[in-house]
């Protein structure tokens, strides 16, 4: 196994892990996995209960539908992840809900990654949302050398800081927790660098008579 091989499935078992985790407190919660192209998630973590929802881009949807037929407890939903229709594919959120976005929210603009935790914190009390990003210093150092080498670097997009994660938290009065999930033996693909930073954002249960101050804890 290489070393980005490795560095993949460290971080793809911290994921499983959190999401075993949620489902020994919810076994009948919906996993909402953005995208996850051919990924096979479903069958890694599924306890007989849960349901699963892919969220892809119509054009991947499509191909994943061919090689992945949905099944009872398993569909595959064609939306881009900015796009906040695929929340509605959410028949049952007071049964529990945990969004998986592993290399997704890296890939967006801070306004939109704003908008989607708010969002999910709105629709789904209760529920949670594990995401991965790169250390700030590497998205820097990435786009520095794109300009070194005559590249026009993309867009700025989100590579949040430790420090910043009072910001996150604070994208909604319904996010009652943001933490960090440690990852053991990965490292950033193709760098002798730090590993990706997984994190966990928990939604405040509705029950709360206050939950719109952001006081509950799942």
């Amino acid at each position: 196994m290489t070393e980005s091989e490795r560095s993949e499935a460290g971080v793809r078992g911290v994921f499983d892990a959190v999401v075993r985790a949620y489902l020994k407190r919810h076994p009948q919660a919906t996993v909402v996995a953005l995208g996850e192209g051919l990924g096979t998630g479903f069958w890694r973590l599924d306890n007989g209960r849960l349901n699963w929802l892919t969220v892809q881009p119509p054009e991947s949807a499509a191909v994943r539908r061919m090689l992945l037929p949905d099944g009872p407890r398993r569909r595959t939903v064609a939306r881009a992840t900015a796009d906040h229709g695929w929340l509605d594919a959410v028949t049952d959120p007071d049964l529990g809900v945990i969004v998986t976005a592993p290399g997704v929210l890296m890939r967006l603009s801070p306004s939109a990654v704003r908008a989607l935790l708010a969002a999910c914190a709105e629709r789904f009390p209760g529920g949670a949302l594990v995401f991965d990003v790169l250390p700030r210093r590497v998205t820097a150092l990435a786009r520095r050398g794109a300009a070194l080498a005559g590249r026009r670097p993309g867009p700025p997009r989100w590579a949040p800081d430790r420090a910043q994660l009072p910001r996150v938290a604070g994208a909604h009065p319904g996010i009652a927790a943001v933490r960090e999930v440690p990852v053991s033996g990965a490292r950033v693909w193709g760098l002798r660098g730090p590993a990706p930073v997984v994190y966990e954002v928990r939604f405040a249960a509705r029950r709360c008579p206050a939950w719109r101050a952001g006081c509950a804890r799942p």
